[in-house]
């Protein structure tokens, strides 16, 4: 976390480091990104002995605008009311649909140990009249904010455009109306049929007085004012919003030139894409930020976000892949990793940092946590699919020692986390039932060089100094040697061990399938399958 750190030398005097969310439906996991960057940006501040506030926001005066989540009659009537005004859909759980899927989000925040000192509600802070200074503002100078958009991002608004929406006195709708006229006091606005493809409005027009709630200030103005009224010092934003001439842009030139304050530092961050594609809330595009922390352990989920560097883009779709087991193995390379002990592959740079500031407590000791043992995520997956195995005395055997109070608590979390990832988002090959009374019909499959491959295995495993392979790394090591010195290809030989365990040619890793199983029988189904003269046992 360099980059982190760097930042937070960068800078100088009180800190106020901000985020914001439109709540327009069921927040996927990837709008975790910003909060959790958030808080590793006022851990480095705080680790200096920087004054910093952490404020999160909701946007809930933002127009409804996305369909998904809503039934026809509630399209028909709901779309363009400010999301703060939309019933809950959901029942009458919350107060408005904004607070039903605000609040499911920002519930992840303390699981992932993410503490902000204040979160606020924008409907409340327009209520409150806190904004109504720079709603004048920006009506007064509403000549020069259209000119901002022009010089900006080459955005052409009508001269009696105004940078302000109207809550419609008829229908109630902000999505629809546009402010033509400011007399010092009040807006003439009109609620337009065809004013956005999304709603309709009622045709309704007519002064008003737009304070105290009545209106709100477009985004990038609203987003200005925000880091005005709040005091805001560093604000990460999304790519989508730090384009050339984009939303980031705009609002920095309205900071300087409408509310004349110096704009916060940005932390521009890359998506995380879905198959390649960003997830989307409006569009309901994505797996669900309450869904996932179900399965995946806080720790790990901060990794997700934290090994890239923000700039970035992630590539996470767990759904019916290994992108959840091959995360917890990430996690645990880097842990071995910052315990000076020998990993394979590239780590990332800084990748104690990225370790440290993965983990929940800001205080915890890393080089104890680092050192900890930790059962293979995908090992556990499968233990928990054998019968009668007593998971506590077989990772203790695996470790030689007694587990520690840390270690019984890592083993219980992603006990529960793989028994969550099995009935969700596994894909099918991760699913095994072992055949353990008699070798499965399908193993008469297997041809000549893979049942020659399968004996020898057995003979390497039982002539090992230490004896067979207790984990699924020295299983695997012991299967690409083997197969190598055979002339059989990885492929063959997974395959072959498939076939002979599980009744079919594919499935979870080799290694770990072995390890998962008594070695007793692992060694004599191998033999069988060999077609060496022996009995098997149940």
């Amino acid at each position: 976390m360099d980059w982190a750190d760097e930042l937070a030398a960068s800078v100088e005097g009180p800190q106020v480091v901000n985020d914001s969310k439109t709540p327009s439906g069921t927040v996927h996991v990837g709008s975790l990104r910003g909060p959790v960057i958030l808080d590793v940006i006022a851990r480095a501040l705080r680790a200096r002995g920087t004054a910093t506030s952490l404020l999160y926001g909701i946007d809930d005066l933002d127009p409804m605008d996305a369909q998904a989540l809503l039934t026809p009659d509630a399209i028909e009537h709901e779309m363009g009311r400010p999301l703060a005004h939309v019933p809950d859909q959901a029942g009458d759980c919350h107060p408005s649909y904004a607070r039903h899927h605000a609040q499911a989000f920002i519930d992840t925040f303390a699981g992932l140990g993410i503490h902000p000192d204040r979160y606020y509600w924008m409907s409340d802070v327009y209520a409150s009249g806190v904004v109504d200074p720079f709603i004048r503002a920006a009506l007064d100078r509403a000549e020069a904010v259209r000119a901002i958009y022009r010089r900006v991002a080459n955005v052409q608004h009508p001269a009696d455009w105004h940078p302000l929406q109207v809550v419609c006195e008829s229908c109630a709708r902000i999505g629809t109306t546009i402010v033509t006229r400011w007399d010092g006091e009040r807006v003439f606005y009109e609620c337009r049929p065809n004013l956005v493809s999304w709603a309709h409005g009622c045709g309704h027009s007519g002064w008003i007085p737009p304070f105290g709630g009545r209106a709100k200030l477009g985004w990038n103005l609203e987003w200005a004012a925000q880091w005005s009224i709040f005091g805001v010092t560093i604000e990460p934003s999304g790519k989508d919003l730090s384009t050339a001439g984009g939303s980031r842009d705009r609002a920095d030139a309205i900071a300087r030139e409408i509310f004349e304050r110096e704009p916060p530092l940005n932390v521009a961050y890359e998506f995380l894409n879905i198959g390649g594609r960003k997830m989307s809330t409006s569009r309901g595009l994505g797996v669900a930020a309450h869904e996932i922390v179900r399965v995946v352990p806080p720790e790990q989920l901060r990794l997700l976000f934290l090994r890239p560097r923000p700039q970035t883009a992630i590539e996470f779709d767990p759904i019916g892949s290994d992108a959840i087991p091959r995360l917890f193995d990430e996690f645990d390379r880097l842990a071995d990793a910052t315990a000076g002990h020998p990993v394979r592959g590239e780590l990332p740079a800084g990748y104690a940092s990225v370790f440290r500031y993965s983990l929940l407590d800001p205080g915890a000791d890393v080089a104890v946590i680092a050192a900890a043992f930790r059962p293979a995520f995908g090992h556990l997956a499968l233990l928990r699919q054998i019968p009668g195995v007593d998971i506590d005395a077989r990772i203790e055997a695996e470790k030689g020692a007694p587990l520690t109070r840390l270690e019984t608590a890592t083993v219980r979390e992603r006990t529960a986390a793989a028994d969550a990832w099995l009935a969700t988002f596994a894909p099918d090959k991760a699913r095994i039932a072992v055949q353990r009374d008699r070798i499965p019909d399908e193993a008469a499959a297997l041809e000549p060089d893979q049942c020659t491959w399968l004996g020898q295995l057995a003979a390497a495993a039982l002539a090992a100094v230490s004896g067979p392979p207790a984990s699924g790394d020295a299983w695997q090591a012991l299967i690409f040697s083997t197969a190598a010195a055979a002339g059989l290809v990885p492929g063959r030989a997974f395959g072959a061990l498939y076939l002979a365990f599980l009744g079919r040619p594919n499935g979870p890793r080799a290694g770990w399938l072995l390890a998962s199983l008594e070695s007793a029988f692992v060694l004599e189904r191998l033999r069988v399958a060999a077609g060496e003269p022996v009995k098997e046992s149940a």
